[in-house]
């Protein structure tokens, strides 16, 4: 029997152990994703201080060419009125990008603003063609001149440049798994997005990188 309670106590440590490690690998790409996209002009910068929420898929998976399908994991903080929210973690599955056909990993990053954020927290999280749109891209003409009438703009990147790209028919789901161990049992979703949750410490790469 002890040696059972030992057994079951070191798999419990090495399970800790990997969450904390796809935890920290996770917040860390997002970050990387983050900061190349807070130095690209692709993005202009004032949807950035208009975003309500910034998810970040880093390394988006995909298979098919114009047709297939895509998978990921990634993060998405809203802002509160305290600042930034902790990052929740999120799954990310649907059709391919069709501007970036050919291509086996891209990351993506969605743009919410109000309304984005709000049917995000409510759990709407089918991403029609009428809730996304690829984002303006070219620098603060373009934005002016577009304007921002879709709940989600997203942007994917090839080559390190960052474009707008269509997400239509993709979907968005709350990682409960990821979210549980690193905040508790009794974490939510939208409790996190809300500001009800404290930013664990792999985390303070990701928040440095979001707009100020």
């Amino acid at each position: 029997m002890r040696k059972l309670l030992l057994f079951a106590t070191a798999i419990a440590m090495f399970s800790c152990l990997v969450w904390a490690a796809d935890e920290a690998k996770e917040l860390d790409s997002a970050a990387e994703v983050l900061q190349s996209m807070a130095s690209s002009h692709q993005i202009p910068s004032s949807l950035l201080d208009q975003a309500k929420c910034i998810a970040v898929i880093p390394k988006l998976t995909k298979a098919g060419f114009i047709v297939g399908g895509r998978h990921g994991d990634g993060v998405v903080s809203c802002r509160t009125a305290s600042g930034w929210s902790a990052p929740a973690f999120i799954t990310m599955s649907g059709g391919s990008v069709g501007l970036q056909a050919g291509a086996e990993h891209q990351d993506l990053v969605l743009l919410m603003n109000e309304q984005g954020a709000d049917e995000l927290k409510s759990g709407h999280w089918d991403l029609g063609a009428s809730a996304s749109a690829a984002g303006p891209n070219g620098g603060e003409g373009a934005a002016a001149a577009t304007g921002w009438k879709a709940p989600v703009l997203s942007y994917s990147n090839a080559s390190g440049a960052f474009a707008g790209a269509d997400v239509g028919g993709s979907k968005i789901g709350a990682d409960n798994d990821m979210i549980h161990n690193v905040y508790g049992r009794d974490a939510r979703f939208e409790g996190i997005l809300e500001g009800q949750a404290q930013t664990p410490a792999a985390a303070q790469q990701f928040m440095s990188a979001l707009p100020k």
